[in-house]
Parts: structure tokens; C-alpha cells; sequence
């Protein structure tokens, strides 16, 4: 098998939807099973999941959780924790000023007045743990459950437990513009079947290498594909069962599917006017996140199980140790109109009910400053989920005054997970795979479904 695959693996050089399909054929030959569940584990509120990620630790004071008495208490000395130790630091107010929004009058901080239009579909989660305050790790910890060892994606095991809806293209996409921190590893799937791997779309003018067809003429190009695939069998017949030989000749058959589907749902141009405006996208864009959060739709709309849209690489993200205003500002201007497009078009078209998004960044900052900036901090932060079951206009958690330490209703990344497997319509603990003599799930031996946020 692992011979069979190395030589597979170095005798390919197609694009990444064609080696997902290449691999999913693959791993059936070898015995890796049905990629499905054989039935839910119990009823789905969402089927397709949305995953935007915002790259460098956003700050929680400046954004969805205010405290009011970081500006009471501006400058006041208070203990300082950090990956040295213990120092003193002053508490530092936030720039921002927040906002009540919506018939629940959830407060939004100003750098987020579209989000904060559509906050009565989203469920703030003021109380988020994580284990690791690096980027790398907290990461791969949001992603894959684990901050120290590599595991599979949040989407892989999607992948792995529900398949996709649609054999043109992959059941795990992430548009990425940029690589984060972590890399390829947050759309891994490690040591699942390699099917389960994430498709990485780049933003621009080929997100996927190799679409448009050598002949455009579909007549003809459909008498070349007949042949070849008559040449392809004879040619197998004399190979008798050669694993390479018929997954390399599978791949061409999706990447045939992939060149008439992939470039509708890629092209902006055949978007109406009203949607592109509503995702404020120009003619010609084909990178801004209003772009890419409009792709993501498509590609759901269109059978894809787990989009993830990365906001930002592993330079010039929420990373605000310095000039934290400026930052936010500027990184909140990019996504804010974006953000909520997408929640608006998926309600529009009435998705949004089993389509579940989620919105999260690594870490949160610290209450005090350090330099011109908040540092990183693990012990409390925000995410949000929205549609998929998700109950609209609620806020669950909260932090201390400071919002430095959870002081009700802790939510792990682990919970998180657990929560969002469960809306999938799948149990934590038993969404399992066996590797090296034990059995992997996502939240490993961890973690709690948020009931009270579930309709």
C-alpha cells in the first residue's frame, strides 16, 4: 500500500480537486472503507459548514465582548502573566466604542457596523479557552483539537463522517489567499484516508490550476475523451489491478466534471449586480474577501461540504502588539461588509437555516498593555457561530470585569468542535478513526455540546 501510493504520489501532477478525487478512488481499493456514516447519529439542523477564520488573534475587548471598566481602571497596575512569568503591566482601555444593534441589542464594537446589522443571526461566545498562547499551535488547536501534535481538520473529519454532495468537486475547500500559521497543516487530514484532504482554492486569476480545457470546441473535445477512454481500458487490461495506473486515469474523469463546474461558480461576472454590490466586489476582483466570502456560498450552494475562508497569512494579520487600533480598523474594514453579505445572502436564499458559519480567530488579548499593544492570551476570547440550528441574538459566557478570566459558562475549542459535530448531525465521541492502536476523534477525550445555543 505505501509503496502503491508513493509511487502514485510521485508520478502525479494534477491539480488538487483532480488529486482529491485520484486519492478518494485510492483509499476505496485499498480498503479504507466507506466514507461515510452509515446514518447520522441523530438529526442534522445543518448539512454544509462554513468556516471563516481570521487570522492573528483578534482582540475580544475591541471587537464582541466590551468592558467598560478597562477604561475606569486605564493604567492601573495589575499582574501580568506571560511565558516568563509574571509581570506587572497597566490595564489599557479600548480605543473603540461599542454599540447596541438588533432587537437583541447585543453590543458591537464600531469598527463592525455591518456585522453588528446582522447580529440577530449570530450567537456570540464570549468564553473561549484555549491551551497555547503562539500562533502556530493555537492554530492548528482551533482547526485540528490538538496544539501540539498534527491531527486532522475540523473539515476532514466532516469529510470523513458525511462525504460530499458533489463528485465534481472536493468535500473540503479552503480559499486561502495566503498561508497562516501552520500552513497546509489546518487543512490537513493527517492520518485519515488522504481523500479527506482540503482543496486549496488561491484567490486570483487561476484558484485552481489546469481548469480551462487544451480544446475548446466541446464536440470534439467529448470524441477525444471517448477515445481516450477506450484507449485508457485496453491500455488497463494489460496492467491487470495497477492501483496508479487506474486513479491517475480516474482523476482526469473529475477534472473533466471540475471544467464544467468549477469555472461558473469561480466567475464573478455572472453574479447580478445587486449580489456583487451587496459583497461590495469591483469588476474584475477575483482576491478581496468580499470575493472570496462569495465563492464560499457558491461552493456550498454547489455540494461542498466544509469551505473555509483564511483571512489573512502568517504576516500583516490581527497580530496587534502594536498600533492595535490601527489594525483592527483596518483588518475590520476588509471583512466587516464581507461577513455580513454572507450571512445576509445565505438568508436571502434561504440557506443560512441549514448552513452553519462559523467565525473565529486563535487567541484573544490581554486587558493590559504591552508596548503600544495587547499581547497574546489563551485564558479568554470570542468566536461566533451563526444559522445551522444556532440560536440568533444570544450572547453565551462571559468574561471578568477585565475580561482577562472567564467568569461564566467556559467554552474550550474542544466544545466548540463538539458543538459544531453535533448541528452536523454527529456525535463527538463516536466520530472516530483508528491509527497506530487507538482511536482519534476531534475532541479526543474532551468536550460538551452548548445545548443552550442550539434551537
Amino acid at each position: 500500500m505505501n509503496k502503491s501510493r508513493r509511487r502514485f504520489l510521485q508520478t502525479s501532477l494534477l491539480s488538487a480537486p483532480a488529486l482529491s478525487s485520484q486519492l478518494q478512488l485510492l483509499a476505496k481499493q485499498n480498503g479504507f472503507g466507506a466514507t461515510r456514516l452509515n446514518g447520522l447519529h441523530h438529526e442534522a439542523k445543518a448539512k454544509r459548514f462554513i468556516f471563516i477564520f481570521l487570522t492573528g488573534g483578534f482582540s475580544h475587548l475591541e471587537t464582541f465582548d466590551p468592558k467598560p471598566a478597562l477604561r475606569r481602571d486605564h493604567g492601573k497596575m495589575i499582574e501580568a502573566p506571560n511565558l516568563r512569568g509574571v509581570t506587572t503591566e497597566p490595564i489599557a482601555g479600548s480605543p473603540f466604542e461599542f454599540k447596541r444593534y438588533g432587537k437583541s441589542g447585543i453590543e458591537v464594537s464600531e469598527i463592525f457596523p455591518k456585522i453588528g446589522s446582522v447580529i440577530d443571526d449570530l450567537c456570540v461566545i464570549r468564553s473561549m479557552k484555549t491551551d497555547i498562547v503562539e500562533h502556530f499551535q493555537a492554530s492548528l488547536a482551533l482547526h485540528t483539537g490538538s496544539a501540539t501534535v498534527p491531527m486532522p481538520s475540523i473539515g476532514s473529519w466532516l469529510s470523513h463522517g458525511l462525504g460530499s454532495e458533489n463528485p465534481n468537486l472536493p468535500s473540503f475547500v479552503a480559499l486561502c489567499e495566503n498561508l497562516p500559521y501552520g500552513g497546509a497543516q489546518l487543512w490537513d487530514s493527517n492520518f485519515l484516508p488522504p481523500i479527506h484532504q482540503g482543496s486549496r482554492f488561491t484567490p486570483g486569476a487561476t484558484p485552481v490550476p489546469n481548469l480551462s480545457p487544451a480544446v475548446e470546441d466541446r464536440t470534439q473535445r467529448d470524441l477525444e475523451f471517448s477515445l481516450m477512454s477506450e484507449l485508457n481500458r485496453l491500455h488497463q487490461e494489460g496492467h491487470g489491478k495497477d492501483i496508479a495506473l487506474q486513479s491517475r486515469q480516474a482523476s482526469f474523469e473529475t477534472a473533466r466534471g471540475m471544467m464544467d463546474v468549477a469555472p461558473q461558480i469561480l466567475d464573478s461576472t455572472k453574479d447580478s449586480a445587486d449580489t456583487l454590490d451587496l459583497y461590495g466586489i469591483e469588476e474584475g476582483d477575483q482576491t478581496s474577501f468580499g470575493w472570496q466570502c462569495l465563492t464560499a456560498r457558491k461552493l456550498a450552494e454547489n455540494g461542498v461540504r466544509t469551505v473555509e475562508v483564511i483571512e489573512s497569512g502568517a504576516s500583516d494579520n490581527w497580530d496587534s502588539h502594536g498600533n492595535l487600533d490601527t489594525t483592527h480598523q483596518e483588518k475590520a474594514a476588509r471583512v466587516d461588509q464581507a461577513i455580513a453579505a454572507l450571512i445576509t445572502d445565505l438568508k436571502q436564499r434561504g440557506m443560512l437555516e441549514d448552513t452553519l458559519v462559523a467565525i473565529g480567530t486563535e487567541f484573544g488579548r490581554t486587558p493590559f498593555q504591552v508596548g503600544p499593544g495587547r499581547n497574546h492570551w489563551a485564558e479568554a476570547f470570542t468566536c461566533l457561530l451563526a444559522g445551522g440550528g444556532v440560536k440568533g441574538g444570544t450572547v453565551y459566557g462571559e468574561t471578568d470585569e477585565h475580561g482577562m478570566y472567564i467568569a461564566k459558562d467556559k467554552c474550550h475549542v474542544h466544545d466548540y468542535h463538539a458543538t459544531i459535530l453535533h448541528l452536523m448531525g454527529i456525535d463527538h465521541t463516536r466520530l472516530t478513526y483508528r491509527y497506530a492502536g487507538r482511536d482519534f476523534r476531534l475532541t479526543d477525550v474532551f468536550g460538551k455540546v452548548l445545548h443552550p445555543i442550539i434551537v
